[in-house]
């Protein structure tokens, strides 16, 4: 096995212990729940096929789907920012950069990586929860849901990047 293969099983082991264990449980305003599980997503460098990164997406949704019994909605929402994911960092890698290009403070900068993360977390919060609702009654909590529950990912994968990934 690869080390890049062995190092995405333990950080989708890691992310998906703290997300069902933890922040499974925050719910800011009762309706504010981050999904930091697109982390995973953000992570893939610029050469990763389309086909592995689509794999990837459904396993980690599904495996989330199993253990938060959210039937699919994760699945689905993961899927699509896995869809995304590459046409997007092509929008924020610099045209010289290598084939391996991951995205990180270092390379993209810090308000380039910043938005990244937060249009992904964005389609990942939005896909979620219009799956949830699957209606649009309550419309206002949706739109909280999203944009509270992005931007607090969005914060908590910034944390983690400084975490993993030191300034130096």
């Amino acid at each position: 096995m690869s080390p890049i293969f062995l190092q995405r099983l333990f950080r989708l082991f890691v992310l998906l212990v703290f997300q069902v264990l933890i922040f499974n449980q925050v719910h800011l305003l009762g309706y504010i729940t981050p999904l930091v599980i697109g982390y995973m997503m953000v992570c893939f460098h610029r050469g990763t096929s389309r086909v592995d990164i689509l794999l990837w997406g459904f396993i980690i949704g599904l495996i989330y789907d199993v253990f938060s019994n959210t039937a699919g909605m994760a699945s689905a929402s993961c899927t699509l920012i896995a869809m995304i994911q590459p046409s997007l960092l092509k929008i924020f890698t610099p045209r010289d950069a290598a084939e391996n290009f991951t995205p990180t403070f270092q390379t993209l900068g810090f308000w380039s990586y910043v938005l990244y993360v937060l249009i992904l977390m964005a389609v990942l919060h939005g896909t979620f929860y219009l799956l949830d609702a699957f209606t649009l009654v309550n419309w206002q909590l949706t739109l909280l849901s999203i944009a509270g529950g992005s931007v607090l990912s969005t914060l908590l994968i910034i944390f983690i990047e400084l975490f993993v990934r030191p300034r130096k």
